[in-house]
């Protein structure tokens, strides 16, 4: 996302509610992480972080690329519980005498759609500063519909999460599903070929007749919902044995919300 501040407004703003304040590291330390642990729970694709990995990753104080500030951390809280924060540095430029910097968010998260609000008019209010810029956007982000104009956040959508199964028995077992149903899977994996068979949605390995063909890969592609099977379907990526096991598997899962994992790895 790169958004020029000047163009941002909220749609039927109601103002401001709750407190914004800076935070020492050490104090985002023992605040960020709760708030982190509410939102992780809902939703697929988070990954858990140890406090080391907090510490010395994603609260990292040293200085960053050339031109632009050490990292400052923000909380937002709601009757003094804290329910949203920010981590950010700031880059400088000026030209003809006028501010043209910028707002470098490395994470902005909210366990709500108000606090969500609220750490956004944060970071669009911060002054001297020309646009806002975020690299790693949650793609059910509701500040997307929730500003006057959704096309000036010029949102860009890539890939950035992958997965490759393990134990797929495993992974199975561990998923909860979209749709009280079973199905049987017959899951090809040549590069992981201690995969490859023939598995009930609850992990079992099953001797009956597959209701789906498919490859791990494929089925890495659905798991967390983040593609629809309908789709994996129409591209031929999925055979299906038995009639209507396409949609019944598209019911089972399919997620709320889609996949988010504001990790590089």
């Amino acid at each position: 996302m790169d958004a020029l501040k000047s163009q941002f407004a909220f749609r039927d703003d109601p103002g401001p509610v709750g407190s914004t304040r800076l935070v020492t590291r050490d104090e985002a330390a023992e605040l960020f992480p709760p708030v982190y642990e509410r939102v992780r729970t809902t939703r697929p694709g988070m990954l858990s972080r140890s406090p080391v990995y907090w510490y010395e990753e994603r609260l990292y104080a040293g200085p960053g690329s050339p031109g632009t500030s050490p990292r400052f951390f923000v909380v937002f809280e709601l009757d003094g519980v804290p329910e949203g924060y920010a981590t950010y540095r700031l880059r400088d430029k000026w030209e003809d005498g006028l501010p043209q910097g910028a707002v470098l968010v490395v994470e902005a998260m909210g366990t709500s759609l108000v606090a969500t609000r609220e750490i956004w008019r944060y970071l669009f209010g911060i002054d001297l500063r020309e646009r806002v810029e975020c690299k790693f956007i949650d793609p059910a982000l509701t500040l997307y519909l929730g500003v006057v104009d959704p096309r000036r956040l010029r949102v860009k959508l890539s890939d950035g999460l992958w997965l490759r199964f393990v134990d797929l028995a495993a992974a199975l077992q561990a998923r909860a599903w979209g749709a009280d149903d079973s199905l049987v899977l017959e899951v090809r994996d040549a590069f992981c070929p201690w995969n490859d068979g023939r598995y009930r949605t609850d992990g079992t390995k099953a001797d009956a007749h597959s209701d789906l063909v498919l490859t791990a890969a494929d089925l890495g592609s659905a798991y967390l919902g983040g593609l629809d099977v309908h789709t994996l379907a129409a591209a031929g990526r999925i055979e299906e044995r038995t009639r209507g096991a396409v949609a019944r598997a598209a019911a089972m899962f399919r997620t709320p919300l889609p996949p988010y994992c504001p990790e590089v790895f």
